[in-house]
């Protein structure tokens, strides 16, 4: 999953960039109100993280117009604005959720999972998945009750298939959604993350649709 911080405290959004990317999601940042823009409107993230007080454009200003131009993306906003008219106004604005600096990092940890589940449709944790279960809260994927071993991309890419399982999901979308701006990106890499899943949970576990993409069914 592929999620971007804008936030103008670097050791804030160093911070808070590192924590994602330990858990695997591939993480974009901005410092700025224009470039958190500029980057929320290019690409196909799966949770924006927005502060509100931004140099710039604030955060009310980001999510309006996100909304304004059908983006659908969800957005947490963080502030430590924790006045009753601040949190109603992030939320007419458009943002999903709000989360008042300072916070916990396992709270802001859960409410990235809840987010991207909402985003998915998926309301629910858990996924079962043939003779394996997705475990979305614990990001692990389990088979006969004990967890595969599987790198953070192995299972970003296993979370990005299963919420849209029964769909063919191209490549593109695929590296979209798997690497940030600062990732390798070699064209055989996605492949290459394929054939050890496929080792690990079976040849069938990912399909591929010759010329369109992957799924899982």
């Amino acid at each position: 999953m592929r999620v971007l911080v804008i936030e103008d405290e670097p050791d804030l959004l160093a911070g808070i960039a590192r924590a994602l990317r330990d858990e695997g999601y591939a993480v974009d940042t901005a410092a700025d109100g224009e470039d958190g823009l500029f980057k929320a409107e290019s690409w196909p993230y799966d949770l924006i993280l927005l502060d509100v007080m931004l140099p710039g454009r604030d955060g009310w200003e980001i999510v309006r117009r996100l909304r304004e131009r059908g983006r659908r993306v969800p957005v947490l906003m963080l502030t430590a604005r924790d006045a009753v008219a601040d949190r109603v106004r992030g939320l007419d604005s458009g943002a999903d959720d709000y989360l008042t600096k300072p916070f916990a990092l396992d709270e802001l940890l859960a409410r990235v999972r809840a987010l991207i589940r909402r985003g998915a449709d998926q309301p629910a944790p858990v996924i079962p998945l043939a003779d394996a279960v997705l475990d979305l809260r614990a990001r692990v994927v389990l088979r006969k009750g004990r967890p595969v071993p599987l790198t953070p991309r192995e299972y970003a890419l296993v979370e990005y298939l299963a919420l849209h399982r029964g769909c063919v999901v191209s490549r593109t979308d695929l590296y979209d959604h798997l690497f940030g701006e600062d990732d390798d990106t070699l064209s055989n890499l996605l492949d290459v993350h394929v054939s050890n899943i496929r080792r690990k949970l079976g040849h069938d576990f990912i399909r591929t649709r010759r010329g369109h993409g992957y799924c899982i069914e």
